[in-house]
């Protein structure tokens, strides 16, 4: 049974004095692509914590095995199944929500997948219909909770990006471009948010095991567990950061592929690539 909920008057003034660090205790959190890998991790970590969690995926028969996960466990959650790339599925989620719970105070866009890019085989369809779920999918989720947290006068949206957005990968040119365009966009929409007391947050993960690595036939450096991936998140999101990037040091390796030079970028990704 749905249960109306009232965020209290101290969560408010929490979130209005210090906008960019989030108090999980009784807030209102949405998360995306909560069935599998980081999402459920995620939704599992801050429900423990306290928050009340909407979780959102295509499988309904997941989503309410992931419920029952949390509320044994002694924390609330309520699924809402949807396809994040219908603009008004989501459109229907949130007010759902808000409904039921009197609003949306984080929005955690984590939906999205991954298919190994083969240009030489190109498709186009492919590159669209991934930048349509991992970019499109997460422009779907903010126009649906953006009127709301304005109205209230405050709110935080987090996109989960990937380190494979920071520059050019082989193999992942599909991936990695759905990625960068996610990351531009939430750091460009950050400077027009942050006078509402909407904060944005940028989470770029490395390897984590998922479904999806699981099929990857190569080594992964510095392979971390979703549930370490989730706790990385709370705490960073706690903290109020902005940009999150992990695990070190391969996040420090890939940021600083970003700023060297192409040729010797090329140089160094030609003699990795052939060694694979």
């Amino acid at each position: 049974m749905l249960v109306s909920y009232q965020v209290s008057s101290r969560v408010h003034s929490l979130m209005k004095r210090s906008h960019r660090k989030v108090v999980w205790k009784g807030a209102r959190v949405w998360i995306t692509g909560a069935s599998t890998g980081i999402g459920r991790a995620l939704a599992k970590e801050l429900a423990s914590c306290g928050a009340h969690l909407a979780i959102t995926s295509r499988r309904t028969d997941v989503l309410e095995e992931v419920v029952g996960e949390i509320c044994s466990a002694g924390g609330q959650a309520q699924a809402y199944a949807g396809d994040v790339t219908d603009a008004d599925a989501m459109a229907e989620i949130a007010a759902a929500i808000s409904q039921n719970w009197g609003g949306i105070d984080v929005l955690i866009a984590n939906a999205g997948t991954h298919i190994p890019s083969e240009p030489l085989q190109f498709d186009s369809r492919q590159y669209q219909d991934l930048m349509q779920i991992n970019y499109g999918g997460v422009l779907h989720c903010i126009e649906a909770v953006l009127p709301g947290m304005k109205a209230q006068g405050h709110g935080h949206i987090v996109g989960v990006a990937s380190l494979a957005g920071y520059r050019a990968l082989p193999t992942a040119s599909a991936y990695g471009a759905s990625k960068a365009a996610l990351i531009h966009f939430l750091q460009s929409l950050r400077f027009h948010l942050e006078h509402e007391s909407i904060a944005v947050t940028v989470i770029n993960p490395g390897f984590v095991r998922t479904p999806l690595t699981d099929k990857n036939d190569f080594r992964m450096p510095c392979l971390i567990e979703a549930s370490d991936a989730a706790s990385r998140i709370r705490r960073a999101l706690e903290r109020g950061k902005r940009d999150v990037a992990f695990p070190a040091p391969f996040s420090w390796v890939i940021s600083l592929f970003r700023i060297i030079p192409m040729p010797l970028y090329a140089c160094i990704l030609r003699r990795i690539w052939k060694k694979k």
